[in-house]
C-alpha cells in the first residue's frame, strides 16, 4: 500500500488556524476540503439548517409541491411507488408520513426485486394499480429513464410525478413532472449545494416547497409539522446511498444522526436495539452503513422491502419488536449468502481476471439480490471498480461498486451498447444486460476503466490527511475533529500518520483476526489501539513504527476512551 501524503505550507495552515480560530491539525484537515475562508470553514463546523437553500432553485420542485398542494384540497387518492434500498424507503415512510398528516391514505408499494425488477417497472405498476387507479401516481428513487411506464400511466388518465436523482444521458420524461438535479442541470449550477442529494433528500426539499406554499395560505396543518424532527429518515437514506456528505448533503445528515440518537420513532428504536446501537450515544455514518442500512435492505434483498416501510412507519411497539427481529433473520440469512457469494468472488478473481482494471462477475448460481453487497467487499479488496451479477432468467443483473477517481456513470456512458438497463452515480449503479452478451460486456467495461483511471489502478494508496506526533493524540484532539462529522463520500474520515511508534509489548490476537495494542507516548503517557483483520500483519517489537491510524471513542462499561484504529503500519522513515 502506498502512503500518499500532500503538505500544505506551514503559514498558510497557520494562518488559516488564526482565521478560523480553530489548532493546526484542524486547520489543515479543513484546507484539504477546500475551505480557504473562515465563513465558510464556521459554517462547515457548526452546519445550521437556516443555511438550507430555497427547495424552488430545484428545477420542477414548485410544479411537484402545487401538483400535491392540489392533492391534499381535493383528498385525492394517491399512490407511492418507492424502491426496494434504504433510499427509496426511506423517502417512501418520509413522504406516506407527511400526506397521512394532511388527512390523506396514500397507498404505498415497493418493487419485489424477484418479481418486479428494478425500479419502476410494467409489473410493479400493475401491482399498484390493483386496488384502483389514483388521480396520482408518485415514483420514488426510480423513474427517471421510464418514459415507456410513465406514458402508460398517463394514458390511463393518472398524474404522475418522479423524483429520483439518478443520472441518465438520456432524454428527459416527456410526460409526468420529474424532480432531478442532474437532468437538464444547468452546468454552471454543477456545484450547488443541493446537487447531490439523494432522493430522500430531494423529497425533504419537496415536502418544505410544500409546507411553504401551504404555509402561505395559512394551512393550519402547515404550521403544525417540524420538519426537523423528519431528519431520522433523511439521514439513513443519505449515509446508505453512498452520496457525497458534502453541501446539504452534510447538513441534514449531521442533524439527522442526532435526530436519530434522541428517536421517538417506535420502528427506529426497535431496530436499532436489535442491531446493537446503543441509545445515548453519538452515532457515526458507521452505524447506518454496517448496522441499520443491512437490516433495512435485507428484506428487499431477499422478501418484500414494504416490511421496512412499515416498520419506519408503524406506531405500535409490539409489532415494531417483531418487525425488527423479522428484519434481522432476513439480514442473518442475508450474511451466510453473502459469505459464500464473496468467496467464490474473490477465487473468481484469482483465477481468471486479476489483471484487469475492472472487473465483471458472474455466476448462475448467485442471488442477485446481494450481489451488490459482495462488490462493495471486493471492489474495497482489490481496490478496482468490481460488477457483480447475479441470474436472473435470461438476464444477468446486479451492482458495481467504484474507488476514489473513477466514476462509474461516465464509465458504463461509454460501454453500454450491451445493456439493457443501468442508472446509478459515480460510486454505486445497478445494472442488467442478456446473457449472451457477458463476454463482450466484460471486456468493454475493462476497456472503459482502464482509459478513465489511466495507470496501476489495482495499486492500493492511502491518503495521510495529517502527521501526528503520539504527544498530540488526546481527548481534546479527538472532540476537535469530531467537530468535521460526518464522515463519508466527498468528506472521507481522517487518516492520521504518526511517527514515533515504538511497541514493547506484544500485540494481543483476539478473534483470530483482530489485535490489540498499546503503546507510551515521550512523556510515558499509554496510547491503546485495535488493528481489524490485520493479525496476519502484526507489527514487530522495539524498532521505530510509521502508524496510519483513524481515531475512535471505544465506549466500556460506561466509560469512554480514546481508541486508535490501525489501518497500516510501516518501518519509520527518516
Amino acid at each position: 500500500m502506498r502512503w500518499i501524503y500532500t503538505p500544505r505550507p506551514t503559514d498558510e495552515v497557520e494562518a488559516f488556524g488564526k482565521l478560523a480560530g480553530v489548532n493546526l491539525v484542524v486547520a489543515e484537515l479543513l484546507l484539504a476540503t477546500g475551505l480557504t475562508d473562515a465563513a465558510a470553514a464556521a459554517e462547515f463546523l457548526q452546519p445550521s439548517l437556516s443555511a438550507l437553500r430555497d427547495p424552488f432553485l430545484l428545477r420542477n420542485l414548485e410544479a411537484g409541491a402545487t401538483r400535491l398542494r392540489t392533492a391534499i384540497a381535493q383528498r385525492e387518492s394517491i399512490v407511492v411507488l418507492g424502491d426496494y434500498d434504504v433510499d427509496g424507503v426511506s423517502s417512501t415512510a418520509l413522504l406516506v408520513t407527511i400526506l397521512r398528516r394532511f388527512g390523506l391514505n396514500p397507498r404505498f408499494v415497493v418493487p419485489r426485486r424477484s418479481a418486479d425488477g428494478y425500479g419502476l417497472s410494467r409489473s410493479a405498476i400493475d401491482r399498484a394499480l390493483e386496488a384502483g387507479k389514483p388521480a396520482l401516481f408518485i415514483a420514488l428513487d426510480c423513474g427517471t429513464n421510464s418514459h415507456e411506464e410513465v406514458a402508460y400511466l398517463r394514458s390511463q388518465g393518472i398524474d404522475v410525478l418522479v423524483v429520483d436523482h439518478h443520472r441518465s444521458k438520456e432524454a428527459s420524461l416527456a410526460e409526468g413532472i420529474l424532480i432531478n438535479p442532474h437532468v437538464d442541470a444547468d452546468e454552471t449550477g454543477a456545484d450547488a449545494a443541493w446537487r447531490n442529494l439523494c432522493t430522500v433528500g430531494l423529497v425533504f426539499k419537496l415536502v418544505h416547497g410544500l409546507l411553504k406554499q401551504l404555509r402561505a395560505e395559512n394551512h393550519p396543518v402547515a404550521f403544525r409539522i417540524k420538519l426537523r424532527d423528519h431528519l431520522d429518515l433523511v439521514a439513513l437514506g443519505t449515509i446508505a446511498d453512498l452520496v457525497p456528505l458534502t453541501g446539504e448533503n452534510r447538513l441534514l445528515a449531521r442533524h439527522g444522526l442526532r435526530i436519530i440518537e434522541e428517536s421517538k420513532r417506535p420502528g427506529l428504536t426497535a431496530l436499532m436495539e436489535i442491531a446493537g446501537v446503543r441509545p445515548g450515544q453519538a452515532i457515526k455514518p458507521a452505524d447506518i452503513s454496517f448496522r441499520l442500512g443491512p437490516r433495512i435492505n435485507a428484506s428487499g434483498r431477499l422478501a418484500d422491502a414494504a416490511l421496512s416501510v412499515e416498520l419506519l412507519l408503524s406506531e405500535d411497539a409490539t409489532f415494531c419488536a417483531e418487525t425488527a427481529r423479522q428484519l434481522e433473520a432476513f439480514n442473518r440469512e442475508r450474511q451466510d449468502i453473502e459469505r459464500g457469494i464473496t468467496d467464490e468472488a474473490e477465487r473468481m478473481i484469482e483465477s481468471q481476471f486479476f489483471d484487469l482494471p475492472g472487473i465483471v462477475l458472474f455466476s448462475e448460481n448467485w442471488h442477485p439480490g446481494v450481489v451488490g453487497i459482495v462488490a462493495g467487499r471486493v471492489t474495497r479488496k482489490y481496490n478496482r471498480p468490481c460488477v457483480v451479477l447475479g441470474n436472473e432468467g435470461e438476464f444477468a443483473k446486479g451492482s458495481g461498486r467504484s474507488v476514489d477517481g473513477v466514476n462509474l456513470v461516465e464509465v458504463l456512458g461509454t460501454c453500454c451498447e450491451h445493456l439493457t438497463s443501468w442508472g446509478g452515480h459515480p460510486m454505486a449503479v445497478g445494472i442488467a444486460l442478456t446473457k449472451a452478451r457477458l463476454d463482450d460486456f466484460r471486456q468493454r467495461f475493462a476497456a472503459s476503466v482502464r482509459a478513465h483511471a489511466g495507470g496501476d489502478i489495482a495499486e492500493a494508496k492511502l491518503k495521510i490527511a495529517v502527521w501526528l506526533t503520539p504527544e498530540q493524540i488526546r481527548d481534546r484532539l479527538m472532540d476537535e475533529v469530531e467537530a468535521l462529522q460526518p464522515f463519508g463520500q466527498g468528506n472521507p474520515e481522517p487518516v492520521f500518520g504518526v511517527r514515533g511508534v515504538v511497541l514493547r509489548q506484544r500485540p494481543v490476537v483476539f478473534k483470530e483476526h483482530h489485535f490489540r495494542f498499546s503503546f507510551d507516548d515521550a512523556q510515558g503517557r499509554r496510547l491503546h489501539g485495535v488493528a481489524w483483520k490485520l493479525a496476519h500483519r502484526s507489527p514487530p517489537l522495539g524498532v521505530p513504527l510509521d502508524f496510519a491510524v483513524e481515531l475512535a471513542w471505544n465506549h466500556f462499561n460506561d466509560r469512554k476512551l480514546l481508541q486508535l484504529e490501525l489501518i497500516d503500519w510501516r518501518p519509520a522513515e527518516a
